[in-house]
């Protein structure tokens, strides 16, 4: 399989840690993403890292006892180390404070600590077997205050670090799931919802692993995932995964099922709102994406795998070590392997290796494994880094040898101009808000974010049309169909269509002799008016003399002052078209002879020059009785180039009655 096959690979800058071993524990904390390396029990080091550390942190600890779990507080401010069931040691990472250790004792009698999770940088949760305790941790004092705590039989936990959800499974089957929500000190309890099993269970002990549930955030919405090992006896074909939606208000509720066609181990993870599930039997992942269409049956949506089952990417493990060393090659990478841990959202881990990696999404080559181009374009706008792709899959589709039909374009223009549209809304709404003055009332009012989801004129204009249009080998009808298709889509979601297109229509109308088109598309506003396409047409004027009339026609509808027609015409050099002009409006009695003179000069057309002077001479002779001009009009230089040009005798002769 080629590269541009794989859809999935491992990020290129692990963080590499010391392996797994009898001497060195391996613990890894979700809510910092950090992996602590504890070596005999602390007392002969500790090394932290996480992705974004590139400098690791590193102490000593006593030797205790056997460390059961460790997580430095969010900003890393405090250290929290278990050892054993009834107690959590704490020791203060804060400058010039108190080195020494201090420990709290769960508060339930005869309770056993299952683990901790730091929701803030000084607010911690105990789960116990037999409730939660919520504490805040009082640095300076050495010591905590209990905020809040809840009995309730506790089989195990899950937590989401970025929602601050903790998820506690209880009653016998452990299928009741209790969610907690935490916020600036305080602990909210959501309502409980149940899982349902695939079938009756025979037995009354634990039946819902930990193993098969994942919390994770998919589109800014809280989501448990079931992975559901389906029972022999049914006959439906597989495993699936079941999405739960967890919301803030209201009750919990599943919405998606997404259908995995076999059975075997599975692991989840959550990349770029897609949910990937990695199947080790056959050492390949699938992704989905809720967001596409997929079958309501009036309760639950069912997705199936956006793309055929593919590997994640070979992965090579660089060698460390001198440089003489390193001349090795570097050991391919035991992908999906039985020691590898999988985290949320995108965290894989191999102790035995000693490494831990974020998946990532390749989207470049999904552009060949998805034909259908509506739906591709649907999957590419929702993910992150999308534009240079989805840029490449418009010009791809205009190519000579992947041509997609009009239809098909149409399509695709109306989905980019469909998210264009929604940004521009959305940035209106936001600039009124702020001039009427809501920013002050509202602090929630934000700033639209622009994604690269939002592909404008100008993108379309400068990576796809514009090398369009210079193709030699397209029909030009596609051309133009193409361009018009794109015109319409803009006008049918009322986006002002910007003038550097209708250019690039004209100028492909007029590469290709088709001055009727033109004019029908003038005739009839397909082209909207504007200055710069005024100005366009004038230069055109050459090539088909309709233009002119056209370009003045258009030049009043947008009520243009008079004398700025003039100075157009005359910046483009049109002297003769703003003489005509300005005397079809009656006003060439009162305009300055000099400027038109200027002007006519730089056209360096002597007889162009002639007209003009010959003009403004039978000017003063109707108006002054005299063709001279007079000093005030500043012509001196003009009347001695025409002079030197044409000789004394060709002025104008002053005529007596």
């Amino acid at each position: 399989m080629g590269e541009e096959d794989y859809y999935l690979e491992l990020c290129e800058r692990p963080v590499h840690f010391e392996k797994a071993n009898p001497v060195n524990c391996v613990f890894f904390d979700e809510a910092n993403k950090q992996v602590f390396a504890v070596r005999s029990g602390g007392a002969t080091g500790v090394v932290v890292k996480g992705p974004d550390d590139r400098s690791p942190i590193s102490f000593r600890m006593e030797d205790k006892g056997e460390v059961k779990c460790i997580k430095f507080s969010l900003e890393n401010k405090i250290l929290a180390v278990q050892r054993t069931s009834k107690t959590v040691d704490f020791s203060n990472f804060i400058p010039d404070s108190s080195q020494l250790e201090y420990t709290q004792e769960c508060k339930t009698k005869n309770a056993n600590i299952l683990g901790f999770c730091w929701t803030s940088s000084t607010e911690i949760v105990f789960i116990t077997d037999q409730g939660i305790e919520f504490y805040q941790v009082l640095p300076e004092k050495r010591n905590l205050k209990l905020l809040k705590s809840q009995n309730i039989n506790v089989n195990w936990y899950m937590y989401c670090p970025e929602s601050a959800v903790i998820l506690l499974s209880t009653t016998v089957l452990g299928n009741v799931l209790q969610p907690f929500y935490f916020r600036a000190g305080t602990m909210s309890k959501l309502p409980k919802f149940e899982i349902e099993l695939p079938a009756a269970p025979k037995s009354t002990k634990l039946n819902l692993s930990e193993r098969d549930i994942a919390m994770a955030t998919i589109y800014r919405q809280l989501y448990v995932l079931f992975l559901r090992h389906h029972s022999r006896t049914s006959n439906s074909t597989g495993a699936e995964v079941v999405l739960y939606h967890l919301p803030r208000e209201g009750a919990c509720k599943k919405m998606h099922i997404l259908k995995l066609n076999r059975t075997g181990k599975f692991a989840l993870n959550v990349v770029d709102n897609l949910v990937v599930v990695h199947h080790q039997d056959t050492e390949t992942s699938v992704i989905f994406d809720i967001k596409l269409r997929g079958e309501f049956d009036g309760t639950v949506t069912f997705h199936h795998p956006v793309l055929p089952a593919r590997s994640i990417q070979p992965y090579q493990i660089p060698i460390a070590g001198p440089a003489p060393v390193t001349s090795q090659s570097p050991v391919p990478c035991k992908l999906y392997s039985s020691s590898w841990i999988v985290f949320q959202p995108d965290i894989i881990i191999s102790a035995s290796q000693g490494y831990l990696w974020n998946l990532q999404v390749k989207l470049q080559p999904i552009v060949n494994l998805l034909p259908d181009k509506g739906r591709l374009m649907d999957f590419l706008l929702q993910r992150k880094e999308c534009k240079m792709v989805i840029l490449s899959v418009c010009s791809q589709m205009l190519s000579e040898s992947d041509r997609a039909t009009l239809p098909v374009i149409a399509t695709v223009f109306d989905k980019l101009n469909h998210e264009y549209k929604k940004y521009l809304d959305a940035e209106q709404s936001y600039t009124m808000a702020v001039e009427a003055g809501q920013s002050r009332s509202s602090p929630l009012l934000k700033r639209p974010v622009r994604t690269q989801a939002v592909i404008d004129q100008s993108d379309m204009y400068t990576h796809v049309l514009s090398a369009f249009t210079e193709k030699k080998e397209m029909p030009h009808k596609f051309v133009i169909a193409v361009l018009m298709e794109y015109i319409r889509s803009l006008n049918q979601f009322q986006i002002p269509v910007q003038h550097y297109l209708h250019e690039l229509v004209i100028k492909t109308l007029v590469q290709h002799n088709l001055f009727y088109m033109l004019h029908q598309f003038l005739q009839y506003h397909v082209l909207s008016d504007s200055k710069p396409l005024a100005c366009l047409l004038l230069s055109l004027e050459s090539f088909y003399p309709p233009a002119h009339q056209l370009s003045l026609d258009m030049l009043k509808r947008l009520s243009t002052a008079n004398d700025e027609i003039v100075e157009v015409l005359l910046s483009k050099h049109q002297v003769l078209a703003a003489l005509r002009f300005i005397r079809g409006i009656g006003g060439h009695d009162n305009i300055s002879a000099r400027k038109f003179l200027d002007a006519a000069k730089q056209t360096e057309d002597n007889m162009l020059f002639y007209t003009i002077f010959r003009f403004f001479e039978q000017r003063n002779q109707r108006l002054r009785g005299n063709p001279n001009f007079t000093p005030g009009e500043h012509c001196e230089e003009h009347v001695a180039f025409f002079k030197q040009v044409f000789g004394d005798q060709a002025l104008m002769k002053p005529t007596t009655f």
